[in-house]
């Protein structure tokens, strides 16, 4: 696991990056993020530093910009101890668990969810933009699915610069 959430971390890194080619000077009351056309102030960094969210300035070492690092929380989705309920229970619990998924998404306490695609123990994905881990924990546990023990959480801090887009 510590290998996985290792190689993750070194993909968000070489990402980071592998910004512009051009040499970007950042302006002192800004702070770039990975996506180009957004910026955010100084003080829309101290807003998430009141509400609790913990934050880092990189360096990007290629283009001297500052990207602001934020904290998230990645929880595992793996597969729970009861698996006895029949093929209607499950349905529904699985009806439940993704209107539950975009709840957080349209609450904007989650920014991407997803299964994986194999059958493996870890069956999928949600990344909590929340200030603590004990609120995306609890979050998290709120999902009847996790209620009704087919899936259980591992709950583990992440960080990724704020704005990074998927590619």
């Amino acid at each position: 696991m510590n290998k996985y959430l290792g190689l993750i971390f070194l993909a968000i890194f070489l990402v980071a990056c592998n910004t512009s080619q051009e040499t970007k000077k950042p302006t002192q009351n800004t702070v770039s993020t990975i996506d180009a056309k957004k910026k955010l102030t100084e003080t829309d960094k101290q807003k998430l530093i009141q509400k609790g969210y913990k934050i880092i300035d990189f360096i990007d070492p290629k283009t001297k910009d500052t990207i602001l690092m934020q904290q998230y929380f990645m929880a595992f989705l793996k597969k729970g101890k009861n698996r006895s309920h029949n093929t209607k229970q499950a349905d529904s619990l699985q009806r439940l668990h993704l209107a539950h998924l975009k709840r957080m998404y349209d609450l904007g306490y989650a920014d991407i969810s997803g299964p994986f695609g194999d059958l493996g123990d870890i069956r999928g994905i949600t990344i909590y933009n929340v200030p603590t881990i004990e609120m995306a924990d609890s979050l998290a546990n709120s999902d009847p699915m996790v209620k009704a023990g087919r899936l259980e959480i591992e709950m583990h801090p992440w960080w990724a610069g704020k704005g990074l887009p998927l590619r």
